[in-house]
């Protein structure tokens, strides 16, 4: 017998050897991927990126302990700087940024920053959840101050300081800051004094006709929404915030917190912020 003969039954052996090895472990894979579908474990998509937008008289500064723990959690994160102007342009600018970012959205506004992220979630797809922070969710033709003065409770009104500024058509607009010495009680009355000092000296003005401005969209009417109630707001009355969150059917967490609630309660905004980004995925 010669040396091909002797191997022939061999390689025979060794193939179909081979062969029944593929089948075990396509039986294997089978087998685990039904008992996965049984069990109801699916694997998880991309984790949706979240978008912060503060509001009047703080900055991006203000979601810095947010970011750290959705971060932590593995969630992409951006907090762009919002222009504070006009509603109209914010929201436009917002969009843009938005349009930037692939995959899904979950959109989080703090207060004047509601206002913003239901307009510029408008013809935005990518956006599967909305998530107001202590904020205003306007309906078209609403206003921000409108929402605001709806219910008692608001200091806001005699703790500004209103400053002149030129308009780029040669009129004059207003700036409203808080009163330094105000700051604290006013905005964040259960953060530390020596934090408030630095939040009052970097504090972003928003333009008065941006307040008074009204939406043309409620993203909030298709888009689910979830919404944080700061119970201890001055800015924002509670009362408010309860009204507009039961209109727009959020679901609804209630934080024994001043207004900012980002700041002082960073988990609580991100517990609500994941549960969001969880029925998003």
């Amino acid at each position: 017998m010669n040396l091909k003969s002797l191997l022939r039954p061999i390689r025979t052996q060794a193939a179909l050897a081979g062969s029944l090895a593929a089948l075990a472990a396509l039986s294997l894979a089978a087998s685990t991927s039904a008992s996965a579908t049984k069990s109801g474990h699916h694997p998880a998509g991309p984790k949706p990126t979240v978008v912060l937008v503060h509001g009047a008289f703080a900055d991006s500064s203000s979601w810095n302990g947010v970011i750290k723990r959705l971060k932590q959690a593995g969630y992409p994160v951006i907090a762009p700087a919002n222009p504070l102007r006009t509603l109209a342009g914010d929201a436009a600018y917002l969009h843009s940024v938005l349009k930037s970012v692939d995959g899904p959205i979950v959109l989080v506004g703090h207060s004047y920053g509601g206002a913003v992220i239901s307009e510029a979630a408008a013809d935005t797809p990518e956006v599967k959840a909305l998530v107001y922070i202590a904020a205003f969710a306007p309906d078209k033709g609403e206003s921000a101050l409108e929402l605001s003065d709806k219910y008692p409770g608001s200091t806001l009104g005699e703790n500004l300081n209103p400053v002149p500024f030129p308009l780029a058509d040669g009129t004059t607009g207003t700036d409203l800051y808080i009163k330094t010495e105000k700051f604290h009680d006013q905005f964040a009355a259960d953060v530390p004094t020596a934090q408030t000092d630095l939040m009052a000296a970097t504090q972003r003005p928003v333009a008065a006709s941006a307040l008074e401005e009204r939406a043309t969209e409620a993203t909030w009417k298709t888009i689910p929404s979830w919404y944080l109630v700061a119970t201890q707001d001055k800015n924002i009355p509670p009362s408010a915030q309860r009204f507009m969150a039961e209109r727009a059917h959020s679901r609804t967490v209630e934080i024994n917190a001043s207004h900012a609630v980002s700041v002082s309660r960073p988990d609580a905004v991100v517990d609500l912020i994941r549960q969001a980004a969880t029925a998003a995925r």
